[in-house]
């Protein structure tokens, strides 16, 4: 689709000071879907405008079929690039604009998807930030919110799900079934949500709410499988928000549906969408539950985040969004069986967070949004999980009472209404008795890492020198230190030291003789954090006899942020890891860990000693797979490091019939030239995933000959065939570092494709800029072109984001190969 106007914060703050809406009623017409692309709708929207004889536009992305205000004609000539203007405006009026989307195959707003094993048709529609424009005409923008109601004729044996429940159905004259749904509650545009098809659906009444789970029928064994697991975490984590929150969600029914093509998952209020990846097609692991119940809780966290409460502009999605990842690791500990989440969290997503905050794009939590555009750049590491650390850090600057107080003041106050920064933090200081301000300039306004150091005091004892990203003055941080002496063969905690560090250097008491100091133990703040000398050796090697999983976890991840900063070689960041991994009895952080000794292994080493690296976590991976509980996803690692003959026949002789270590071993294979296509021709044939024909690319995607890099290309570029929620493990294959000479080709090509990548969406452009983004053949060199040409005219301000940081990530590499 060609670029259209993006709304600005001015044209909307006009536009909300003009209008009010009333109501939208969406009249949708599915039937041509089932064998054509067209999506049809004729949107009926109410408002009112407070100048009359005023003018406006109404967005509309879409073939505008006709319209009509308050029952005259508009001609085309008021009809523009994704816009229709409405002048002279009454008091009261009416708009009806009748649509077509045709362009229904980008995985984005309205999207048609074919089930490669039985044909069988499924739609879907997605909308943040502002693709609602793209279905139906509407007043796209989060502060005009109104209720929806819609009527949806569909095919006979397909399935509708909208945001409210218990539609009423009637058969059609056509030979189709219309669906009418209540009316929503007062909603933005962004959430209301439309799928269809022959779904297959289980439903279960928990905690006082009629629950559904919906997939596409060729999933329905997978479904089954995870489903009471499912059930329980949603009943769980309702009944938990509605407590905290001091507000029941206000409907009885709550929908999932797994839909396929789609990437991540998006909160429409009632009615949860999500890439079917979730449902996985073999026995998950423990990490692998644990992140689908975290996205689980972040989706129904928006209800109350997002849905009842929304921003008034895009410059607050943190309120959004770092609260929502924020809550999904609160309700997860607090609610559910996964009770480590936030250990997990910091040995996976934090990182994300750190680097992002490190990356030459870094950005406040809250940063001024001129247009929607710019937006959606904000859809990353430093909105997620940097601020959902910081909500952390708040909790324990004020305290969980307080911040508990507030936040159900704030949802009493504002619920199904608008709001920006000011109205929250008023809500949290009243509660908690403190002055945020300066809290807030520090966290939510200013961008970059602090630095936490603890070093000797020359006037004897220790001090924990705080600098802030500039090198200035520090944010203030609440903070814990941890007091280990050694105790036979572990480490021993002799003291928590709890410090309200508020400048640049904090005296630390009681230091002498500890065996490690633990800076930033129990992960209260985000920070980079430095040992004192005398203790990082012993951190890197003893991390394993810390008592607790936070605080190995600490140590793991201090060892990595000093590897990505060019402060320690690989190789002792693979000490630290190596020796944590076998004795580690956290089941969240295991997985988190091999994924991190793989990469730095396989990406982080120098040329020289990565086959002696990769064989070292390999040997890690044979030893843990002896381990009935730490066999699966040790085998998945040995998949991904196999170098000696050895290692590779061990793999080969534990995978009996598990087809999905199948696949990852030929992956492998592929990659050092002896897997038979025959065989893999066989595994696809055989595996009940309908989407077998990507992992089969994948595999070749692995091999080293230039005919079967090209179709993993053409697939991901030209076809747009291959589903998001599989995308990363294909770029893995492509991007071999063993393979660089024959990829080098390809460095050029991705750059010429930034240009168009944004006009398939947001979601899909930032996929692909990211799995796509060159990995090996390529050196400083690229690294100059790659930000030259994400800067240039034409790119769009998300794929600038995403090289940008992937080229500072790469540059990082680089230096840690030099070590």
């Amino acid at each position: 689709m060609d670029s259209l106007p993006s709304l600005t914060r001015v044209e909307a703050q006009e536009r909300a000071a003009l209008i009010e809406v009333e109501r939208y009623d969406i009249d949708v017409d599915l039937t041509e879907m089932l064998d054509g692309a067209d999506f049809r709708a004729v949107s009926t929207v109410r408002f009112s405008c407070r100048t009359p004889g005023a003018s406006t536009f109404v967005d509309a992305a879409l073939n505008v079929v006709s319209a009509t205000l308050n029952g005259d004609s508009l001609g085309q000539d008021e009809v523009s690039a994704g816009r229709i203007r409405l002048s002279d405006l009454a008091e009261d009026n009416v708009l009806v604009v009748e649509s077509v989307q045709s362009d229904t195959a980008a995985g984005e707003w309205v999207h048609r998807s074919v089930d490669p094993s039985d044909q069988e048709i499924y739609v879907w529609t997605s909308f943040e930030p502002d693709d609602a424009r793209r279905a139906w005409a509407c007043f796209d923008q989060p502060d005009l919110k109104a209720p929806h109601g819609f009527t949806v004729l569909a095919p006979p044996t397909w399935t509708v799900v909208s945001n409210s429940g218990d539609p009423v159905m009637s058969p059609d004259e056509g030979g189709g079934r219309r669906w009418t749904f209540p009316d929503t509650p007062p909603l933005s545009t962004y959430v209301p949500v439309i799928t269809a098809g022959p779904f297959y659906e289980i439903r279960s009444e928990r905690a006082g709410f009629d629950l559904g789970l919906l997939c596409r029928q060729s999933l329905a064994p997978f479904l089954d499988r995870d489903a009471e697991e499912l059930f329980e975490i949603t009943g769980r984590g309702l009944t938990f928000f509605g407590d905290r929150f001091g507000l029941e969600f206000p409907q009885r029914k709550y929908d999932q549906v797994f839909v396929p093509d789609m990437g991540g998952a998006m909160e429409n209020f009632g009615c949860v969408t999500w890439s079917d990846a979730f449902v996985y097609r073999s026995a998950p692991t423990y990490t692998e539950r644990e992140q689908r119940a975290l996205v689980l809780l972040h989706e129904m966290a928006h209800m109350w985040f997002g849905d009842m409460v929304t921003m008034t502009w895009w410059e607050d999605l943190w309120l959004n969004e770092a609260f929502a990842e924020w809550a999904c690791h609160w309700a997860a500990v607090s609610a559910t069986r996964f009770t480590d989440a936030w250990s997990g969290f910091l040995a996976a997503s934090k990182l994300w967070g750190y680097a992002a905050d490190m990356a030459p794009t870094t950005h406040p939590i809250r940063q001024p949004v001129d247009d929607v555009a710019a937006a959606a750049a904000s859809f990353d590491g430093i909105t997620y999980p940097k601020g959902a650390s910081v909500l952390k850090q708040l909790f324990a600057f004020v305290g969980e009472e307080a911040c508990v107080a507030g936040l159900r003041s704030y949802f009493a106050k504002h619920a199904w209404g608008n709001t920006g920064l000011e109205d929250l933090m008023t809500e949290l200081g009243d509660a908690a008795g403190r002055d945020l301000s300066e809290w807030t300039r520090g966290w939510l306004d200013t961008a970059g890492t602090d630095t936490l150091l603890l070093e000797p005091d020359p006037a004897g004892g220790s001090v924990l020198r705080a600098t802030g990203p500039d090198g200035g003055a520090a944010r203030p941080h609440r903070i814990s230190l941890g007091v280990y002496d050694r105790s036979d063969d572990h480490l021993e905690r002799r003291r928590l030291i709890s410090l309200e560090v508020s400048s640049a250097r904090t005296l630390v008491p009681d230091l002498a003789g500890a065996e490690l100091v633990l800076v930033n133990d129990e992960d209260l703040t985000f920070a980079s954090v430095r040992p004192d000398a005398p203790t990082l050796q012993r951190m890197l090697t003893s991390a394993c006899d810390l008592p607790s999983a936070v605080s190995r976890a600490v140590a793991v991840t201090t060892a990595w942020d000093m590897l990505v900063n060019g402060e320690l070689p690989t190789a002792d960041f693979l000490t630290c890891v190596c020796s944590v991994l076998p004795t580690e009895s956290v089941e969240s952080v295991v997985e988190p860990y091999f994924d991190l000794a793989v990469n730095a292994a396989d990406n982080w080493s120098p040329d020289d000693r990565r086959d002696t690296l990769l064989a070292q976590v390999a040997e890690t991976c044979l030893t843990l797979a002896q381990r009935p509980d730490r066999r699966q996803v040790a085998l998945r690692a040995l998949a991904r490091t196999a170098v000696t003959d050895e290692q590779v026949a061990e793999l080969l002789a534990a995978i009996g019939d598990d087809v999905d270590l199948r696949w990852r071993a030929f992956v492998r294979l592929a990659e050092i030239g002896s897997v038979d296509e025959a065989d893999v021709d066989s595994l696809a044939d055989r595996d009940p995933d309908p989407d077998s024909w990507v992992r089969a690319l994948t595999v070749d995607s692995a091999r080293p000959e230039p005919a079967k890099k090209e179709a993993t290309w053409d697939a991901i570029v030209v076809a747009h065939s291959v589903p998001m929620g599989m995308l990363n493990e294909l770029g893995r294959a492509f991007w071999r570092r063993s393979q660089g000479e024959l990829l080098a080709p390809y460095a050029a090509r991705y750059l010429e494709i930034l240009p168009t990548l944004h006009l398939a969406g947001m979601i899909p452009a930032l996929a692909v800029s990211g799995t796509l983004f060159p990995r090996a053949g390529v050196g400083e060199e690229f690294a100059g072109t790659a930000v030259a040409a994400a800067e240039a005219d034409g790119v769009s301000a998300i794929v600038r984001k995403r090289v940008i940081e992937s080229t500072d990530r790469l540059r990082r590499m680089l230096r840690a190969r030099s070590l």
